[in-house]
């Protein structure tokens, strides 16, 4: 059993989730999909930019404006693209959710949507907003970086 590699396959991620947020803490949880909704991630034809996730008052948890396209051959099983999707997660772990959120600040967004070990999976972070003084910084600090490595690149060759 332990012989087999670790199989995922990165199907979305959420860049724009690093620009606007610090993420202190990262889930991984399922979701609970339809049989075309399967076969279109299958297919890699999914978006997360615009989705978020909230936790209901019934204590389950939710991701809103998740859009999976419809599966082209599933004509009247297809389901509404943009549906709210059910994420599923230990009541433990919902509860830590529930109290961190409930701080200043935090909120819970999708970060990517993967396959691991054949199971769709949902990487959801525990995140705070940045400000606009923290996205230069960050701005700047990734083109100083990119300014080294052209540096040294361009030293190597010589």
């Amino acid at each position: 059993m332990g012989d087999k590699k670790e199989s995922s396959r990165l199907i979305a991620n959420n860049k724009k989730a690093f620009h606007d947020y610090f993420i202190d803490e990262t889930y991984e949880c399922g979701i609970a999909l339809a049989g075309t909704e399967v076969k279109s991630l299958r297919m890699g034809k999914c978006s997360i930019k615009e989705a978020w996730v909230r936790v209901d008052d019934h204590m389950e948890v939710w991701i809103y404006g998740m859009n999976i396209s419809p599966y082209e051959k599933g004509n009247i099983f297809n389901k509404d693209p943009l549906r709210v999707r059910k994420l599923l997660l230990h009541k433990a772990e919902i509860n830590k959710l529930v109290g961190k959120t409930k701080e200043k600040g935090y909120t819970l967004v999708p970060i990517e949507v993967y396959f691991s070990r054949g199971k769709v999976k949902v990487k959801v972070g525990l995140a705070r907003g940045k400000k606009l003084y923290d996205k230069r910084e960050d701005l700047a600090k990734k083109d100083q970086r990119r300014e080294a490595e052209r540096d040294f690149k361009v030293s190597l060759k010589i």
